[in-house]
């Protein structure tokens, strides 16, 4: 059995992946949900659009329910803690959810105008909305969190939904909505042609440059933020337990893992470079390539997030020492070990038949195929 400490630092980055994954996969299908109702004009085009997700959304909220698993089993009072000071946040992600299976399930089953333009806008807002709650949610974090533990580790939030809504946060959400449209966009270039493609071009490339613009406006906004720093002996292969430690809140503390490691600044510059291609490789309709690139891109955000809190996972604005980090938030070792073990058999399981999926459903998407293919398209 591995050691607990080098466990702890395994499911951090492995729940890293799984965010990474999730904003990927299920992040592009949605990102075309959001593009929906202005690439496509008319009945047949919107058709084209939804056909290019319809076999593969189910799928890929694989991602999103895995990640919210491991969450669960990882970081059990992380979950317990976010989800109770998230609560209202989280209910409208849930809400906007549902317009997806519905929609696409029953968007075509009856030839109403009405009908089809409703199921539209509503997928259009089971894309749009859970990106932007996201983001909104990563830009809390990183001013941290007004919830508090008791003796007895039963934490109490003491802020509101009005409160989450603040402007570096509104900032954050924009960057996770302009990224994800962007990585829609890429794809649905890829899977499209004609005058669909050519209008989600124009959207995918204006959506790299407001996700760099928020991005670097978010990067040196952070700067003056009061991060947070652990200023006692940290035992990292201690059992869970939050209020062991003392977390002082000072300007510029979310950038001192870049003094140290200058290295994670290629991080950031991924995310900028990766965006910036993706609109070029767009441009020469690379549109495969610049699926690769804005995938990078994202790879470069959450990994920005998540290398400028390390080892806050969530940090306490109203009392800094019950702070959630890595080391002291974590289950058990045999917990982690488990997980880690499951992972090492599931996931190539759940790449592998991915890729399968993908790999027989390949090719454009044309309304050719829409007319030919009533009944059986989305």
């Amino acid at each position: 059995m591995m050691d607990y400490s080098t466990l702890k630092i395994i499911w951090w980055l492995l729940v890293g992946v799984l965010l990474i994954g999730f904003a990927i996969m299920d992040g592009h299908d949605m990102g075309v949900g959001t593009l929906l109702p202005f690439v496509g004009r008319n009945d047949v085009e919107r058709r084209v659009v939804i056909n290019t997700v319809g076999p593969h959304w189910d799928g890929n909220q694989v991602w999103f329910i895995t990640g919210g698993g491991a969450i669960f089993a990882a970081w059990p009072l992380v979950y317990a803690t976010a989800f109770s000071g998230f609560y209202w946040a989280m209910l409208v992600v849930l809400w906007a959810l549902f317009f997806r299976p519905v929609g696409f399930d029953y968007r075509s089953k009856i030839h109403n105008a009405t009908w089809r333009s409703t199921w539209d806008w509503g997928l259009f807002i089971g894309g749009s909305v859970p990106p932007l709650i996201f983001g909104v949610a990563f830009g809390n974090l990183l001013q941290g969190v007004p919830f508090q533990f008791d003796a007895y580790l039963v934490s109490t939030y003491s802020g509101n939904f009005w409160q989450l809504l603040n402007p570096f946060a509104l900032l954050a959400g924009v960057v996770s909505s302009a990224m994800i449209t962007m990585q829609g966009g890429a794809y649905l270039a890829h899977r499209t042609e004609g005058v669909i493609q050519e209008r989600t071009i124009k959207a995918a490339t204006g959506a790299a440059w407001l996700m760099v613009a928020a991005f670097v406006g978010a990067g040196f906004w952070l700067q003056s933020i009061e991060g947070y720093r652990i200023t006692s002996t940290i035992d990292m292969n201690a059992l869970p337990d939050p209020l062991s430690k003392t977390v002082v809140r000072e300007a510029g503390a979310w950038m001192r893992n870049y003094t140290q490691q200058p290295l994670l600044w290629l991080l950031p510059g991924l995310a900028v470079a990766g965006a910036l291609v993706t609109s070029l490789l767009l441009r020469l309709r690379y549109t495969l390539s610049a699926f690769v690139t804005s995938s990078l891109a994202l790879v470069g955000v959450i990994g920005t997030a998540g290398a400028s809190m390390f080892p806050f996972v969530m940090p306490s604005s109203s009392m800094p020492n019950a702070s959630l980090t890595v080391w002291d938030s974590a289950s058990s070792q045999l917990t982690l070990s488990l997980m880690f073990w499951a992972t090492v058999i599931f996931m190539p399981l759940i790449i592998g038949y991915t890729s399968w999926a993908y790999s027989v459903m390949r090719g454009k998407v044309t309304a050719a195929y829409i007319r030919e293919n009533d009944h059986a398209a989305y």
